[in-house]
């Protein structure tokens, strides 16, 4: 397999229009000590940019800025709020193409892939938009001359850490439910793509938003997250990101007793039953496996075939590996880009080349790509034993580890046998079979015959060591509010 890639002065030249800066209380700013990250190019691993990195002042201003900013907003009437928000959605819809564009740069999701997660982010927005209209008390019928009423408010200032891989998804789904919610927050973003949420920033300032309702900081990860933690001001911490950075800032929140919305890492399991069409199945788990490079949460990471099929399963795979176009994002017949740095790659060599040394055959490519960046071919292995590293640990890179099973339910114990819980998928054309899938994955986020993952409209979130809270629909929103019970004694 051979990679395209396009004169790295094009991206560089573009990239350098980006506006790159902290955002706090409404106004664009440098670090306290003008200290500075390197945006690297993840097609030639040339800096193409720097970002400010904030320090513990810059931090305190935030957090001062949010907790000044909270209480207006918070009373601020809800057709405003949501004014304002649609007014963000028509602006991101407006500018998809120029943050997809840069988005395509920093991360190295192709380029069409990119404007999609923007107009799909508008779409988040625009659903928490409407439902800050719908946060609904209630009554409850008690005594004569007692009112009994359930109030839903915003906690106050969040404290948010997102990660790189969705430069536009992670950001919007912390922003949009804190913001709609009534809620003013402190994000910090990834310093390796810092253009795409930036420029999101500057989409809720030209709408409208209020001075200290959003602020945005880059740092380094631990020491930011901590002091965000630790602050006076914060009243929810939510995160994405690995399980065992998740852990330790959940005991870190725990230790203050502030509630945190964890979605952290996953390892999905792909069960393909006898009963399946192997065609569609690969088809549609292809699709899957290898968008965004494989760098997903919820991307299919564990393939377990029914052996009648698995061969048949395995060539189609195999086939549309071969299809796909490795290469530089802004190149618009590339499929699938770089990943993101060069830990990325090492990891993937790693875990493949354990593979194979327990017996792993690889089907399909198993090799870095080009003399520069950060390029690995999509990988199909078969025969994969249980003990390699791929079948525990969570790939995130284009691996496709597959092995067969002859029993379903012991297929179903298998992929259940992990710590993680966040995505699970199914295949069958048997409605018997599909409940048994569905009432046996241990996992927040199912989905049969198809390998979806988030949506807008409905909960996501992991169980067991895959998370706490849920992100997206009613309840994404909802995690933002407090219950307050009053009961009102009238004469």
């Amino acid at each position: 397999m051979t990679i395209t890639t396009e004169a790295p002065t094009r991206a560089a030249e573009i990239y350098s229009r980006a506006h790159l800066g902290l955002y706090i209380d409404g106004a664009w700013r440098e670090g306290a000590a003008g200290r500075t990250f390197d945006v690297l190019n993840p097609v030639d691993d040339q800096v193409i940019g720097q970002v400010p990195r904030a320090e513990a002042s810059d931090l305190d201003d935030a957090l001062a800025a949010a907790e000044r900013a909270f209480p207006a907003w918070r009373d601020t009437p809800a057709f405003e709020k949501s004014r304002i928000l649609m007014k963000a959605v028509a602006l991101l819809r407006e500018r998809a193409d120029e943050i997809g564009t840069l988005m395509a740069i920093e991360q190295g999701k192709p380029r069409k892939d990119a404007v999609t997660e923007v107009m799909r982010v508008s779409g988040t927005l625009e659903w928490c938009a409407q439902e800050t209209r719908r946060l609904y008390g209630r009554i409850i019928p008690t005594d004569v001359d007692t009112s009994l009423t359930v109030r839903y408010e915003p906690v106050g200032v969040v404290g948010a850490i997102v990660p790189w891989n969705f430069p536009a998804g992670s950001p919007m789904r912390k922003m949009s439910a804190a913001i709609a919610a009534g809620c003013s927050l402190v994000i910090k973003a990834s310093q390796e793509v810092p253009a795409t949420v930036c420029a999101i920033a500057q989409v809720f300032h030209d709408a409208g938003l209020p001075a200290g309702v959003l602020n945005l900081v880059f740092g380094r990860g631990a020491e930011t997250a901590q002091h965000l933690i630790d602050a006076k001001q914060t009243r929810l911490i939510a995160f994405t990101g690995s399980v065992p950075v998740g852990k330790e800032l959940n005991a870190r929140a725990g230790a203050l007793m502030k509630p945190t919305i964890m979605e952290l890492g996953g390892h999905a399991p792909v069960i393909v039953s006898a009963d399946a069409d192997p065609i569609q199945a690969a088809r549609r788990a292809s699709a899957a496996k290898w968008a965004n490079g494989g760098q997903v949460c919820t991307s299919p990471s564990r393939f377990f075939v029914h052996e009648s099929i698995v061969e048949e399963f395995t060539a189609e795979m195999v086939r549309l590996a071969k299809e796909l176009k490795v290469g530089d994002p802004l190149d618009e017949d590339v499929t699938m880009g770089p990943l993101i740095n060069a830990k990325r790659v090492d990891a993937t060599e790693h875990l493949v080349q354990d593979a194979v040394a327990h017996g792993a055959t690889i089907a399909f490519g198993g090799e870095r790509l080009g003399d520069r960046g950060y390029f690995y071919a999509p990988t199909i292995l078969t025969n994969v034993p249980l003990d390699a590293e791929v079948m525990s640990e969570e790939p995130f890179g284009p691996i496709a580890p597959i092995t067969s099973f002859s029993d379903l339910d012991e297929a179903i114990a298998t992929a259940n046998s992990l710590p993680f819980g966040l995505a699970a998928y199914g295949f069958t054309e048997s409605a018997a079979t599909a409940d048994i899938l569905a009432r046996g994955f241990e996992a927040g986020i199912l989905s049969i015959n198809h390998c979806g993952g988030s949506v807008t409209e409905a909960p996501s979130g992991g169980v067991k060591e895959s998370g706490l809270g849920r992100e997206s629909g009613p309840e994404g929103v909802q995690a933002y509010l407090i219950t307050k019970r009053v009961s009102h004694k009238l004469r």
